[in-house]
């Protein structure tokens, strides 16, 4: 075989739109025959679906997943003056949305088994906060490659000191800890709804649930200029609106996430079974977890070979992530890191490596994953 042909992408968000087009194009024109295209009827129904879906009293819908965060903190309160704990290994926007709401991140190491951030490490930075950061107002677990943190105790450690915990699932939609979706354990939770999430758009997207309705009027108002009554803003809000196309499309999309879920698990539970006796290991599953498999992350010491023997059988794989984000040019040497120093990140970002993972795979294309993983 030609070692350029790739006969399994690793993603392909253009896959979950074929498997729904006629409802989704019914659905586009629908939006597009209403003459109404920002915060409309589409946006509020998606609204009302995703949080009964989610088990949430309320969800605000929002222009991506980074401003989801961002709004989150701004409707708690939280900007200058507050430092916001969160892991390094997770998507830069995880960063970049603290810093965009002027506060400072202090960047914690992970469980090098769930790549989760370190339940302990926050324990002690809550108890004993490094010197000269001002004070830890919020904390914002990651739950990564659709796996749940390890909660409880985050959420204990929070509450003895007086911080928020902001749930970060955009990886994550559907994952449960406990029986319990994540999402609706911290006081809020924020979803990027990006084209290859588990809920993805045909563009970019975001919403945000929480069981606090005060809190989800403020957004309401904050992600629209602050206002209140139409033209007047009663507080410094942005923009930052789930446009009507996308609120359609993810509404089409909804129905059947947890079917994609559910397909998600089988093709792990697939590849669980062909490297079953090989040199690697499936990922590891958090007890009481519920994993929906946003990714497939397998640890490999010699990533670069094996994906170069993946990629002649014609098999995509791809790095979710290369260079943990204290480690980038624009983070490096003046982000805080907690007294790990993030070691087990660093190790982990030269290992880790995604197998291909999307729902609309065929069984042959999975079974040409498999007989790869076999033959390593």
């Amino acid at each position: 075989m030609n070692a350029t042909t790739i006969t399994v992408p690793q993603a392909d968000p253009g896959a979950g739109y074929r498997a729904q087009k006629d409802e989704i194009d019914a659905a586009v024109a629908r939006a597009l025959a209403s003459g109404w295209y920002i915060l409309g009827k589409e946006g509020e129904a998606f609204e009302k679906e995703y949080a009964a879906w989610q088990g949430a009293a309320r969800a605000i819908g929002c222009a991506n997943g980074t401003d989801a965060l961002t709004l989150a903190m701004r409707g708690l309160g939280i900007g200058p003056g507050s430092t916001v704990v969160t892991v390094s290994h997770t998507a830069v926007a995880t960063v970049a949305a603290i810093e965009m709401v002027g506060a400072t991140p202090l960047l914690l190491d992970i469980d090098p088994d769930t790549y989760t951030m370190d339940p302990d490490e926050l324990a002690a930075v809550l108890e004993d906060p490094p010197p000269g950061l001002p004070p830890i107002r919020a904390v914002i677990p990651v739950h990564l490659y659709g796996q749940a943190c390890d909660l409880a105790p985050m959420l204990a450690a929070a509450q003895r000191h007086g911080a928020t915990v902001i749930e970060d699932c955009s990886q994550a939609h559907g994952a449960t800890l406990g029986g319990a979706k994540v999402g609706n354990l911290g006081r809020i939770a924020c979803y990027s709804l990006y084209p290859t999430k588990n809920l993805g758009a045909l563009g970019d997207g975001g919403v945000l649930t929480t069981d606090d309705g005060a809190l989800a009027d403020a957004i309401g108002a904050i992600r629209q200029y602050g206002w209140k009554e139409r033209y007047i803003s009663a507080d410094v809000g942005v923009n930052s609106r789930l446009d009507e196309l996308q609120a359609a499309i993810l509404r089409v999309k909804l129905t059947r996430l947890d079917a994609n879920n559910a397909r998600r698990a089988q093709i792990a539970a697939a590849y669980d079974a062909a490297l079953a006796g090989g040199p690697f290991a499936p990922p590891v599953r958090r007890a009481g977890a519920g994993h929906v498999f946003h990714q497939y992350v397998l640890r490999v010491p010699d990533r670069a070979a094996v994906m170069a023997r993946l990629r002649a059988e014609g098999v995509a794989t791809a790095v979710h992530y290369p260079v943990p984000v204290h480690l980038q040019p624009a983070y490096r040497g003046r982000t805080p890191l907690g007294p790990a120093g993030c070691a087990e990140t660093a190790r982990a970002a030269g290992e880790v490596m995604s197998l291909p993972m999307f729902p609309e795979l065929t069984d042959a294309q999975v079974e040409r994953v498999c007989a790869a993983l076999r033959a390593l």
